[in-house]
């Protein structure tokens, strides 16, 4: 091995052969294998060529691997809400949208939620799942001059495993970088689970040693508050913020547009083919949004409502895309506050909902029932339960055991917009009269609501995507997690997590992921109507758009016809 140099060679996981093998015998599918194997470090080609060498499929093609030729030159116009995106750490919602074209991450997941290296060159992982060897491309340079180095990317490391910067990236990387007291090992700062955590092993090379197996890692690194920054700009992000990506911030005025500029030489190897990218806040009504779009103000939409799609199906010159998402949206109660303190009466606030009639009436049936357990059927983890189907009667015995024998009135906070949570919340708040609790709705602004989303006793709370259910369930669930809105701290919880994000047994982590499963139909703190079917349109002038399951825009792989 060469060491000191970022080209060491790359080292098969043992578990791959086991894998092959379990894939070859079908008891694993082409999904599972390819998602399983890339996290431990095979190269994407080289899953994809297994398969189909075992299957006889052809793997698609991406933006990474298909040679295209596309026009360059112009602008594309996106309809997002555009906010603040001065600490990009602390990003939460479509923030990372507009500071990802400059800030480039560690990792990136694909259409397919395949994860690849993406300023990484790949990464090395032990046999036991708690060291990981990241490589970083030798080619990696700062817009402003200089090369992008292994202490800057440790740097950002430490920043969102501060609990002090309050990164929601703590409720995935915490449980495995930091102590439970939150007290730095031998004085690291800050709260390090050992003085050794986040070691240097040359300027293109770094490793994470954990405190426990996490088989995740990847996926971790691509998080929306991991886009890599320049140390010396001090984790704040504006117009000419340094960054290795391909545009530059120009400008932005949250709640009416950015605009970013091409740069040259995209190491990445797709794109910039055009000079310009500029999002347009379309505010929250999707009506608003959907008439930019008609009216053609914007080339495309970062989301639209259900209820839109035949409107935009009517105009001739867009395209619709669709993907497979696990996007949902929570009914969560605070577990600190009464009534929702016993477990009883969030159990029975489940039992009382009808997924399947909540699905039809606020999404035209598009996507899949929820199951209450925050966990989704296209998830690599997902483990089949029986459905947790609606019982009113089982409902109100729990609520009268629980001290409710007449239920009891509350309130829920939900977005004005988009259209479909609320009807989402009507619906269900027709179905929980029937089991006596009567719920009155109160609607806020989009932007007032996500000031109060983790402080009201009960709110209705939109999450994305993701591929493994082991992320949402760290970043929403976990005790002390800053995404934790529900205020959830289960000691049993907490440990099955744990075990379930160090197994490598596919079979195993899902009869782990089960229990999880279980646990929070028994116990959880939320009620989960829905998973959504997730949609966009654009012109059909511009190329090489693609819907991510998650929504992420990589506009170094758009072009427009001009």
């Amino acid at each position: 091995m060469k060491v000191g140099t970022g080209m060491s060679l790359p080292r098969q996981h043992p578990y791959i052969d086991r894998l092959k093998t379990l894939f070859a015998a079908g008891r694993i599918g082409r999904r599972d294998f390819l998602r399983e194997a890339t996290l431990l470090g095979v190269a994407a080609g080289a899953a994809y060529a297994f398969v189909d060498r075992v299957s006889g499929r052809t793997a698609p093609q991406t933006a990474q691997t298909a040679q295209v030729t596309r026009p360059r030159g112009g602008r594309v116009r996106i309809g997002l809400r555009v906010a603040d995106v001065g600490r990009p750490h602390r990003f939460s919602w479509w923030e990372p949208e507009i500071a990802r074209q400059v800030l480039s991450s560690l990792t990136k997941t694909g259409p397919d939620n395949i994860t690849r290296p993406h300023l990484l060159e790949r990464w090395d992982v032990s046999d036991d799942l708690r060291s990981w060897t990241l490589f970083l491309r030798p080619d990696l340079r700062w817009r402003k001059g200089g090369r992008l180095v292994a202490d800057h990317v440790i740097w950002n490391l430490r920043q969102v495993l501060d609990p002090a910067v309050g990164s929601p990236a703590l409720g995935l990387m915490g449980s495995y970088m930091l102590s439970d007291s939150g007290a730095g090992a031998n004085g690291t700062a800050p709260g390090l689970w050992d003085a050794n955590a986040i070691e240097k092993v040359d300027d293109l090379t770094l490793r994470l040693n954990l405190r426990r197996p996490q088989v995740a890692v990847p996926q971790h690194l691509q998080h929306g508050t991991l886009g890599i920054q320049d140390p010396e700009e001090g984790g704040v992000f504006g117009p000419g913020s340094n960054g290795a990506g391909p545009f530059d911030l120009v400008e932005i005025e949250p709640g009416r547009g950015a605009l970013l500029r091409a740069v040259a030489d995209d190491w990445e190897g797709v794109g910039p083919y055009l000079d310009a990218v500029e999002f347009v806040d379309t505010g929250d009504d999707p009506a608003a949004a959907v008439a930019a779009l008609a009216e053609r103000r914007v080339d495309g939409l970062y989301r639209t409502d259900i209820h839109y799609l035949d409107a935009i199906k009517g105009l001739d010159h867009l395209r619709i895309y669709e993907a497979e998402s696990s996007w949902t949206a929570v009914a969560r109660m605070k577990v600190t506050e009464k009534p929702f303190d016993d477990p009883r009466v969030r159990r029975a606030m489940r039992l009382a909902i009808d997924p399947h009639a909540v699905l039809r009436v606020a999404h035209a049936g598009m996507g899949l029932p929820g199951e209450h357990h925050h966990v989704c059927a296209i998830q690599l983890d997902y483990a089949r339960l029986p459905f947790m189907s609606r019982d009113v009667a089982a409902a109100r015995r729990l609520l009268a055991d629980a001290g409710y024998p007449d239920g009891f009135a509350t309130e829920i906070t939900v977005k004005r917009d988009p259209p479909w949570e609320l009807l989402a919340v009507e619906e269900m708040v027709r179905q929980w009269k029937e089991a006596g609790v009567r719920v009155r709705i109160k609607m806020a602004p989009t932007a007032l609501f996500w000031e109060l989303w983790d402080k009201v006793p009960f709110g209705f709370t939109e999450w994305a995507h993701d591929s493994l259910g082991i992320i949402n369930l760290g970043l929403g669930y976990r005790s002390g997690a800053p995404w934790n809105e529900s205020g959830y701290a289960n000691p049993e919880f907490d440990a099955l997590l744990n075990e379930a994000e160090g197994l490598l047994d596919l079979e195993a982590r899902r009869a782990v992921m089960a229990r999880i499963e279980r646990l929070l139909q028994e116990d959880g703190p939320i009620v989960q109507p829905l998973w959504l079917g997730v949609f966009t349109a654009y012109d059909k002038r511009v190329q090489g758009f693609t819907l991510y399951p998650n929504r992420a825009i990589h506009a170094n792989e758009l072009a427009i016809e001009v």
